[in-house]
């Protein structure tokens, strides 16, 4: 199956889990009328972006996981897709992650990946939530090909990007959760989104792989996170949209804007990429025999 119908979904947060998942099973019944085969959403699409404020309360968030992944289940058995979701996984007392969990047309679950590279910024207080992962980069095989999923921070990673292409993915795919405060500068704004599209436009280049990033938009106040916080009244992340899909090359498919909702459907052609890495055998030409220093921290 060489041509794919992918669908992107990413909308604000809508004041509640409840009204968040009501919009995005109807852009997802959308997407499928419109002939979707695979849709991918944004990172922690369910609800607030909790993570601006550190509040033990919000693991909370996390206990609903296993009925969440049933319901996911059944919207991809109802439309018939493959399912990409992001959601907070309770795995024990005290061991939570951030976890892409990917559906199969029949509801069944193709597999997990939960986030490896876990950051700890101003109101993105990750580290606080979220155990870094522990299944390692592994693609997911589904009906549509095999995916390699992983999650926001990890998209800063070219070895992250390069162990997927090495283990068979077809497809790299990276739920978001990323923007801006309002205090910088608009050049230091620009600066930011470019580095964070450049990059990932390199891991299509570097692999010889289609690139999907799925960002959230809206902004979304630090009081969401912890609402006893002392909070200013703009003090919070506007995130920055831009949502995209580069092919193998790095050419630009599609490309939304900071403010709109997404549901998009691209059709991507991956026999493309089987030519592109004829043209341009970069995996051929590693020089594996002298890359153990990377393993080093810093040499």
């Amino acid at each position: 199956m060489n041509e794919l119908n992918i669908a992107i979904i990413a909308h604000a947060y809508e004041g509640s889990k409840e009204a968040s998942i009501a919009k995005t099973c109807a852009l997802i019944e959308r997407a499928a009328k419109g002939g979707a085969q695979l849709v991918c959403l944004s990172e922690l699409h369910q609800g607030a972006y909790f993570c601006q404020r550190q509040n033990v309360d919000n693991f909370d968030l996390a206990k609903d996981f296993n009925s969440d992944c049933e319901f996911w289940g059944s919207i991809a058995k109802k439309h018939a897709i493959v399912l990409v979701t992001s959601l907070f996984e309770r795995r024990s007392a005290g061991l939570y992650f951030n976890t892409a969990v990917v559906f199969e047309k029949d509801g069944s679950i193709a597999g997990k990946y939960r986030k490896m590279h876990i950051p700890d910024d101003p109101n993105f207080y990750e580290k606080f939530y979220f155990t870094p992962g522990d299944l390692g980069f592994g693609p997911i095989k589904t009906s549509l090909g095999t995916l390699g999923v992983l999650v926001c921070w990890d998209q800063w990673y070219p070895e992250a990007a390069r162990i997927m292409a090495l283990k068979g993915a077809e497809i790299l795919i990276y739920p978001t959760a990323i923007g801006w405060f309002d205090g910088d500068s608009s050049d230091e704004k620009a600066r930011q989104l470019d580095a964070w599209m450049a990059v990932q436009r390199g891991h299509a280049v570097a692999n010889g792989l289609p690139v999907v990033a799925i960002n959230r938009i809206g902004f979304e106040s630090a009081r969401l996170s912890d609402k006893n916080a002392l909070c200013a009244g703009n003090e919070g992340i506007r995130f920055w949209g831009h949502s995209f899909v580069y092919g193998p090359q790095g050419e630009k498919l599609f490309e939304s804007d900071e403010k709109s909702e997404v549901c998009e459907i691209i059709k991507l052609d991956k026999g493309r990429c089987e030519n592109v890495r004829r043209w341009w055998p970069f995996l051929r030409d590693r020089r594996i025999d002298s890359y153990k220093k990377i393993l080093k921290r810093f040499c």
